[in-house]
This record gives C-alpha cells, structure tokens and sequence, in this order.
C-alpha cells in the first residue's frame, strides 16, 4: 500500500493527513457501490489522462466547450460516455451545464455511477494536487481490490435543489445515521455526493482533514497550522482561481 510519503519535498506534512491519504487511496481501489474496484482505479487513470487530453485542451481554448467534436486521448477501456464526463469534470468543471448532465446521463451513465464517479474522480484529483503543490509527481494508482458492488441506492434520497438526488441531514436514517454529524449546519457541499452515501462519506473524511470538521466550519477561532483566516484566504484564492463560484 501506498505510504505517501513527503519527505522528499523536505516539507513536515501531518501525519492525520498521511492517514487520510491512505484511506482514501484504499477507498479508490475498493469496489464500490456502483463501479468495480478495476473501474474505480480506470477512472482514477482516465481522470489523469484527461489533462494531457488534445480535445480536451482544445475545448478549454475555446468559447464554449460544444463547439469543438472529437475523440478524447482515453487511458483505459471504459464506455465513451464515462469518458467524457471524467475529461470534462477533471479538466473544465466550471462549464458544466445541465444540459451537459442530461447529456451524458441520456448516454446511458446512471446518476449513481455519475456520482460515484464524480467522488472518484474529485478525491484522487486533490491528492495529485496535493503532491504537485510539494513538487512531487502523483502517486502511483493503487492495484484495484475484488469484488463486487453493493448496489445499495438509499431509500431517502430525494430529486430538490441539485441535478441529482441527495439526502436531507433530516432523513438520514438507518444505514445512513452516520452520514452527517451532529451540526445545526450541513453545507450543501456535505450532501452532495449523498446518492452514494460511501462518497459522501469519504468526502467528509477528506474535508475534516484538510480543512476543519462540519460542526467547526461557523467558528472563526479554529486553526490547525494555520489560523482560520489564513486557511479562508488561501481557499479563496484557490476557488477563485479554479473558476469554483459555490
């Protein structure tokens, strides 16, 4: 398994980050709850692929992404459709439109495999970026673990707000007790991904690492390494530099 490990970049990263890292690597190479752990980690692939992607590049060139036809540079043996919205999440987020969601979803992907892949595809980005902001070369892909999915679509997950069913912090119940902590805040953020209660929950995973547990995220005076307004400063930045207008 992979230790991540930083020391190369002769920077001190926390070791509950590290830990995290390797949960969530551990989480890609999984089966999952729609897609196989061999799926899971071609889709982590596809997502890496996708920046070095000629059509890809073209499309972020131009004024609206529709207006360039072609084939993606694909890395693995996934139908077209998936491929397409790995390329177009991983590499031009900010132009999704809905009309580009009925697209791929009247394509045939269905919005639990789009979620789950949406997971897959956000978490192993931020671990590659993690590395580059160090210097360092992405990780090598985990070796996918058998098995098959679970198939499991929670019963509370209703059509609202998003282009896909999500599960209200009120109707997280049974299996899906867990999915939220005991805030009077749940961000739309920590529902996002709740179709596949197992993304939301590596989302959570991952947030609580890198940036503050749910019930903190309204107390300005949390710090880690650094103080609140630091960290608010640098992810402004970074959301207004990748186009992210939540």
């Amino acid at each position: 398994m992979t230790d991540f490990d930083y020391s190369p970049a002769g920077v001190e990263v926390r070791e509950d980050l590290r830990d995290a890292h390797r949960r969530l690597w551990e989480h890609v190479r999984s089966p999952g709850t729609w897609w196989t752990g061999t799926q899971r980690v071609a889709i982590a692939a596809e997502a890496r692929a996708a920046v070095n992607c000629s059509l890809c590049g073209e499309r972020q060139q131009a004024l609206s992404a529709d207006a360039v036809r072609g084939e993606h540079d694909s890395a693995a043996s996934l139908p077209e459709t998936t491929v397409e919205a790995i390329h177009r999440i991983r590499t031009d987020p900010a132009r999704l439109s809905r009309r580009w969601f009925d697209g791929v979803i009247a394509g045939g992907l269905a919005e639990t495999a789009y979620v789950e892949l949406v997971g897959v595809v956000t978490l192993v980005t931020g671990l590659d970026y993690f590395a580059r902001s160090l210097g360092l070369r992405p990780f090598p892909l985990p070796e996918p673990l058998p098995g098959e999915p679970s198939r499991h679509r929670p019963e509370s997950a209703k059509p609202g707000t998003a282009w896909v069913p999500m599960i209200a912090p009120e109707d997280a119940v049974g299996a899906e007790a867990d999915l939220y902590p005991d805030s009077p805040f749940i961000p739309n953020i920590m529902r996002a991904l709740s179709l596949v209660p197992e993304e939301a929950r590596a989302l959570r995973n991952s947030s609580d690492a890198h940036y503050v547990r749910v019930p903190e995220i309204g107390d300005p005076s949390v710090r880690r390494s650094l103080d609140r307004m630091q960290m608010e400063l640098v992810a402004a930045r970074v959301s207004a530099l990748n186009e992210c207008f939540y």
